[in-house]
Order: C-alpha cells, then structure tokens, then sequence
C-alpha cells in the first residue's frame, strides 16, 4: 500500500479579505491562525485548512473556467453534521444542494466570491459498496429535517477532526484530467459519471475529483484569476515536489 495521503489546505486568492475571513469564521466555523503579507490562514486546533491571499485587483472568478468546484470540509460526525446545519439556517445561510452520496451525507453552499464548498460526514467504511478499487456513489435526497434532529446540541464552530476530505475541480477534459490525477499524483480512479470522474489514495471514496460540467473545453486559467491557487497534499515520501495540472491549479507536496 502506498504511504498515507490526505490533503492538507486550499489556497486561494480572494479580492475582499475582510469580507472572505468573516465568512470562513462565522460560517464554516474556522478560527484564524496566522497573519502575514498578503493573506492570513485559518484553521482547527493546530491545522491549518485555508490560506487566504488578498489581492483586491484579481479577476473575478468565472464558472465556465477551470479551477475550484469545492473544497469539502469533513467533520468528524453525523451530530458535527447536524449541528452545523441548525448553525446555518440560524444565521441565514442559503444551501445549494443537499446529497446522500451512499458513502458520505453532503450539504453545498457558496462563499461571497464564488467557491463552492461542500460540509460532509462520511459513513463508516464498511458500509461502502466496493468492487474492487471502484467505491459505488451515488446522489439522492438528503433528509434535512431528520439530520437536524440528530442531535440537539450547539454548534461551537468547527470541531477538532475537522479536515478537507477532498476537492473537486472543474477541468476542460475529464480524461486529460485523470492521466494527470492517476498519473503524476498516484490516485486510484474511484468512480465515474458522465463528464465527471472521482479519485482517492489508500482506499478512500475519493480526495480529488474532476468534472467538465461547466468548464468542457476550458484553457489553462488567467493567473490573475480569483480562486483556487494551490491543494496542499501531505505526501511526506514526496515532500517538497511542486506539480500542476494542466489547467493551472499547483499540487504542493509537504
């Protein structure tokens, strides 16, 4: 088995600062960690999962580029889950969508500037349906009402355990995407969907997947672009390597 990955943090270049630290604060439940130059980072304990780069002059992100679909932020459990969907119709956040995947339990929502972010909790391992290194997925209604009342406990900001699962891109050519993915990074592709794939290391359902939903045919992205810069990977075996996808995004191996 090839050692443990997980990805670390985002990296992504914002044209509001103030306004993009309030919302990962308030709303997703991070606390900021450090502060320098350009950008700050927030995380969980001693984690950081984001780094925010200021830059007021940026591009403003465009949906049919390539670049972020979400980064997904995984909580440790179902009452996390819970908890964290009372916390967000209580301060007013409007969701986009709200999945049972059959391997995790999903809620989607934007920030102020475009990035899709995705809160989830996975279902235990052995409840995944496998055939051998495909992990079947699939996209049904979620029960909001019965996982608002899992638990009735406060939502006290984002629980220590909390980690980036994974993020999902949006890509100009889903195959090119993965010779990449499968490739340079080493991931098993996981599962697939019409201009779509998934991806994981070491078993998991997926770290990183890839669609063309909005983005088929998309060039590399302007760098000046608003969005997502760099996925921090922890690979300790490769530490130190710098790759980037065809379109852009840097991979920044630690």
């Amino acid at each position: 088995m090839s050692p443990k990955r997980i990805i670390e943090q985002v990296v992504l270049r914002v044209r509001d600062l103030p306004a993009m630290t309030a919302f990962y604060e308030n709303a997703i439940g991070l606390r900021v960690m450090g502060r320098g130059g350009d950008g700050l980072q927030l995380g969980v304990g001693g984690n950081v999962l984001v780094t925010l780069l200021s830059d007021p002059d940026a591009i403003p992100a465009d949906p049919a580029q390539a670049g972020l679909y979400h980064t997904a932020f995984l909580l440790p459990s179902r009452a996390d889950l819970s908890r964290w969907l009372r916390h967000a119709a209580d301060i007013g956040l409007r969701l986009s969508g709200a999945s049972d995947h059959g391997v995790s339990e999903a809620l989607y929502l934007t920030d102020p500037e475009g990035n899709g972010i995705e809160i989830y909790r996975d279902r235990p391992e052995s409840d995944w349906q496998r055939t051998g290194d495909r992990v079947q997925m699939t996209t049904r209604r979620l029960d909001l009402f019965a996982l608002s009342q899992h638990t009735t406990d406060s939502w006290q900001g984002a629980p220590l355990g909390t980690g980036i699962g994974h993020v999902h891109l949006q890509v100009g050519d889903v195959d090119l995407a993965g010779r990449f993915m499968t490739g340079d990074l080493g991931l098993t592709r996981s599962f697939d969907a019409p201009d779509a794939a998934w991806f994981g290391w070491n078993g998991y359902h997926h770290h990183l997947a890839v669609n063309a939903w909005n983005s088929g045919g998309a060039g590399p992205r302007d760098p000046r672009m608003a969005g997502l810069v760099q996925v921090v990977v922890a690979a300790p075996d490769r530490a130190g390597e710098v790759l980037t996808d065809p379109w852009g995004t840097r991979f920044r191996l630690i």
